[in-house]
Protein backbone atom coordinates (compact mmCIF):
# COMPACT_ATOMS: atom_id res chain seq x y z
CA UNK A 1 0.00 0.00 0.00
CA UNK A 2 2.86 2.28 1.00
CA UNK A 3 4.88 1.40 -2.55
CA UNK A 4 1.41 2.64 -4.29
CA UNK A 5 1.14 5.81 -2.23
CA UNK A 6 5.00 6.89 -2.90
CA UNK A 7 4.23 5.58 -6.71
CA UNK A 8 0.55 7.86 -6.79
CA UNK A 9 2.81 10.91 -5.25
CA UNK A 10 5.75 10.83 -7.79
CA UNK A 11 2.72 10.48 -10.35
CA UNK A 12 1.56 13.78 -9.27
CA UNK A 13 4.01 15.78 -8.55
CA UNK A 14 5.19 15.10 -12.18
CA UNK A 15 1.35 15.51 -13.22
CA UNK A 16 0.96 18.97 -10.94
CA UNK A 17 4.11 19.47 -10.63
CA UNK A 18 5.12 22.21 -7.82
CA UNK A 19 1.37 23.37 -7.12
CA UNK A 20 0.76 20.07 -6.10
CA UNK A 21 4.06 20.51 -3.41
CA UNK A 22 1.91 23.43 -2.29
CA UNK A 23 -1.58 21.49 -1.96
CA UNK A 24 0.25 18.42 0.02
CA UNK A 25 2.27 20.78 2.04
CA UNK A 26 -0.93 22.80 3.32
CA UNK A 27 -2.71 19.33 4.40
CA UNK A 28 -0.03 18.07 6.06
CA UNK A 29 0.54 21.32 7.60
CA UNK A 30 -3.31 21.43 8.81
CA UNK A 31 -4.79 19.04 11.50
CA UNK A 32 -5.20 15.99 8.71
CA UNK A 33 -3.09 13.00 9.03
CA UNK A 34 -0.97 13.71 6.08
CA UNK A 35 2.77 12.91 7.11
CA UNK A 36 5.37 15.13 5.27
CA UNK A 37 7.74 12.76 5.21
CA UNK A 38 5.38 11.24 2.52
CA UNK A 39 5.82 14.49 0.66
CA UNK A 40 9.25 16.17 0.38
CA UNK A 41 11.72 13.35 0.13
CA UNK A 42 9.71 12.67 -3.21
CA UNK A 43 10.04 16.63 -4.39
CA UNK A 44 13.36 15.40 -3.74
CA UNK A 45 13.56 12.59 -5.20
CA UNK A 46 12.54 14.08 -8.54
CA UNK A 47 15.02 17.24 -8.07
CA UNK A 48 17.86 14.41 -7.80
CA UNK A 49 16.54 12.86 -11.15
CA UNK A 50 16.38 16.40 -12.68
CA UNK A 51 12.43 16.90 -12.89
CA UNK A 52 12.44 19.61 -10.37
CA UNK A 53 14.39 21.97 -8.85
CA UNK A 54 15.29 21.65 -5.03
CA UNK A 55 14.98 25.25 -3.92
CA UNK A 56 11.90 25.52 -5.93
CA UNK A 57 10.28 22.56 -4.76
CA UNK A 58 11.36 23.75 -1.03
CA UNK A 59 10.17 27.30 -1.34
CA UNK A 60 6.82 25.28 -2.43
CA UNK A 61 6.83 23.59 0.56
CA UNK A 62 7.23 25.98 2.52
CA UNK A 63 4.64 27.90 1.42
CA UNK A 64 1.85 25.20 1.49
CA UNK A 65 3.13 24.61 5.58
CA UNK A 66 2.44 28.03 5.87
CA UNK A 67 -0.76 28.03 4.31
CA UNK A 68 -2.05 25.17 6.24
CA UNK A 69 -1.02 26.18 8.87
CA UNK A 70 -2.77 29.70 8.79
CA UNK A 71 -6.01 27.87 8.18
CA UNK A 72 -5.84 25.86 12.04
CA UNK A 73 -4.73 29.79 13.38
CA UNK A 74 -7.76 31.07 11.70
CA UNK A 75 -10.09 28.34 12.95
CA UNK A 76 -9.11 28.45 16.15
CA UNK A 77 -9.20 32.17 16.13
CA UNK A 78 -12.78 32.48 15.32
CA UNK A 79 -14.23 29.52 16.83
CA UNK A 80 -12.95 29.19 20.17
CA UNK A 81 -11.53 26.50 22.31
CA UNK A 82 -14.88 24.63 22.67
CA UNK A 83 -15.49 24.34 19.62
CA UNK A 84 -11.58 23.20 19.01
CA UNK A 85 -11.76 20.73 21.72
CA UNK A 86 -15.37 19.00 20.30
CA UNK A 87 -13.72 18.56 16.93
CA UNK A 88 -10.52 17.22 17.59
CA UNK A 89 -12.51 14.11 18.84
CA UNK A 90 -13.10 13.50 15.34
CA UNK A 91 -9.28 14.46 14.30
CA UNK A 92 -8.07 12.14 16.42
CA UNK A 93 -6.60 15.16 18.91
CA UNK A 94 -7.02 14.21 22.54
CA UNK A 95 -7.67 16.74 24.86
CA UNK A 96 -4.62 15.88 26.88
CA UNK A 97 -2.65 16.52 23.48
CA UNK A 98 -4.37 20.10 22.92
CA UNK A 99 -3.79 21.11 26.89
CA UNK A 100 -0.22 19.98 26.49
CA UNK A 101 0.45 22.13 22.98
CA UNK A 102 -1.24 25.52 24.87
CA UNK A 103 0.72 24.82 27.68
CA UNK A 104 4.15 24.51 25.66
CA UNK A 105 2.71 27.57 23.70
CA UNK A 106 2.18 29.76 26.69
CA UNK A 107 5.38 28.51 28.44
CA UNK A 108 8.09 29.47 25.17
CA UNK A 109 5.68 31.88 23.46
CA UNK A 110 6.58 32.88 20.30
CA UNK A 111 9.83 30.31 19.60
CA UNK A 112 7.54 27.36 20.19
CA UNK A 113 5.70 27.89 16.98
CA UNK A 114 9.90 27.47 15.40
CA UNK A 115 10.40 25.04 17.17
CA UNK A 116 7.20 23.14 17.05
CA UNK A 117 7.46 22.92 12.73
CA UNK A 118 10.01 20.11 13.30
CA UNK A 119 8.39 18.32 15.76
CA UNK A 120 6.39 14.84 14.70
CA UNK A 121 2.63 15.73 16.24
CA UNK A 122 3.26 19.17 17.58
CA UNK A 123 4.18 20.42 14.90
CA UNK A 124 -0.01 19.79 13.31
CA UNK A 125 -1.30 21.33 16.67
CA UNK A 126 0.72 24.34 17.65
CA UNK A 127 -1.25 26.43 15.11
CA UNK A 128 -4.50 25.61 17.06
CA UNK A 129 -3.35 27.38 20.65
CA UNK A 130 -1.42 30.35 18.48
CA UNK A 131 -4.57 31.76 16.92
CA UNK A 132 -6.44 30.60 20.38
CA UNK A 133 -4.14 33.17 22.12
CA UNK A 134 -4.83 35.33 18.81
CA UNK A 135 -0.86 35.59 18.43
CA UNK A 136 0.77 38.48 16.13
CA UNK A 137 0.02 37.21 12.56
CA UNK A 138 2.80 38.44 11.26
CA UNK A 139 5.00 36.64 13.71
CA UNK A 140 3.03 33.58 13.68
CA UNK A 141 3.63 33.40 9.71
CA UNK A 142 7.60 34.09 10.42
CA UNK A 143 8.03 31.89 12.87
CA UNK A 144 6.05 28.95 10.97
CA UNK A 145 7.93 29.81 7.72
CA UNK A 146 11.82 29.57 9.35
CA UNK A 147 10.59 26.32 10.91
CA UNK A 148 8.84 24.88 8.02
CA UNK A 149 11.89 25.99 5.72
CA UNK A 150 14.48 24.13 8.17
CA UNK A 151 12.05 20.75 8.04
CA UNK A 152 11.63 21.10 4.64
CA UNK A 153 15.33 21.55 3.50
CA UNK A 154 16.03 18.46 5.75
CA UNK A 155 13.29 16.06 3.95
CA UNK A 156 13.78 17.11 0.47
CA UNK A 157 17.59 16.73 0.87
CA UNK A 158 17.04 13.58 2.19
CA UNK A 159 14.78 12.43 -1.19
CA UNK A 160 17.69 13.90 -3.16
CA UNK A 161 20.26 11.67 -1.40
CA UNK A 162 18.43 8.49 -2.12
CA UNK A 163 17.22 10.05 -6.21
CA UNK A 164 21.60 10.06 -5.99
CA UNK A 165 21.78 6.39 -5.71
CA UNK A 166 21.56 4.50 -9.18
CA UNK A 167 19.56 1.75 -8.33
CA UNK A 168 17.38 3.27 -5.90
CA UNK A 169 13.85 1.59 -6.16
CA UNK A 170 10.25 3.03 -5.27
CA UNK A 171 9.71 0.61 -2.74
CA UNK A 172 13.19 1.75 -1.24
CA UNK A 173 12.06 5.61 -1.27
CA UNK A 174 9.66 5.63 1.61
CA UNK A 175 11.60 2.83 3.89
CA UNK A 176 14.90 5.13 3.58
CA UNK A 177 13.20 8.57 3.93
CA UNK A 178 10.92 7.68 6.89
CA UNK A 179 14.24 5.93 8.39
CA UNK A 180 15.86 9.14 7.53
CA UNK A 181 13.80 11.40 8.95
CA UNK A 182 13.89 9.62 12.33
CA UNK A 183 17.18 9.89 12.42
CA UNK A 184 17.12 13.45 11.54
CA UNK A 185 14.36 13.79 14.51
CA UNK A 186 16.58 12.54 17.03
CA UNK A 187 19.37 14.92 15.97
CA UNK A 188 17.28 17.88 15.86
CA UNK A 189 15.74 17.09 19.39
CA UNK A 190 18.61 18.03 21.30
CA UNK A 191 19.67 21.22 19.01
CA UNK A 192 16.06 22.63 19.67
CA UNK A 193 16.33 21.57 23.39
CA UNK A 194 19.07 23.97 23.12
CA UNK A 195 17.88 26.50 21.11
CA UNK A 196 14.36 26.63 23.68
CA UNK A 197 17.13 27.10 26.33
CA UNK A 198 18.55 29.99 25.35
CA UNK A 199 15.70 31.92 23.95
CA UNK A 200 14.14 31.40 27.73
CA UNK A 201 17.09 32.58 29.29
CA UNK A 202 17.58 35.27 27.27
CA UNK A 203 13.71 36.44 27.87
CA UNK A 204 14.43 35.99 31.80
CA UNK A 205 17.69 38.07 31.57
CA UNK A 206 15.98 40.58 29.51
CA UNK A 207 13.08 40.70 32.14
CA UNK A 208 15.20 41.03 34.64
CA UNK A 209 17.22 43.79 32.71
CA UNK A 210 14.26 45.65 32.87
CA UNK A 211 12.83 44.97 36.40
CA UNK A 212 16.19 46.25 37.51
CA UNK A 213 15.90 49.48 35.57
CA UNK A 214 12.55 50.21 36.34
CA UNK A 215 13.42 49.74 40.22
CA UNK A 216 16.72 52.03 39.40
CA UNK A 217 14.52 54.61 38.27
CA UNK A 218 12.23 54.81 41.30
CA UNK A 219 15.05 55.65 43.61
Amino acid sequence: MLESLIAWLLDRFRDLGYPGIVVLMAIESSVLPLPSELVMPPAGYLAAKGEMSFWVAIACGVLGSILGAMANYGLANWLGRPFIRRLGRYLWISDKSLARSERFFTDHGEISTFLARMLPVVRHLISLPAGLARMNLGKFVTFTGLGALVWCTILTWIGWFIGRKEDVIITVLNEEARSYAGRAVLILLPVLALVAAAYVWWRRRRVAQRGSAGGGGED
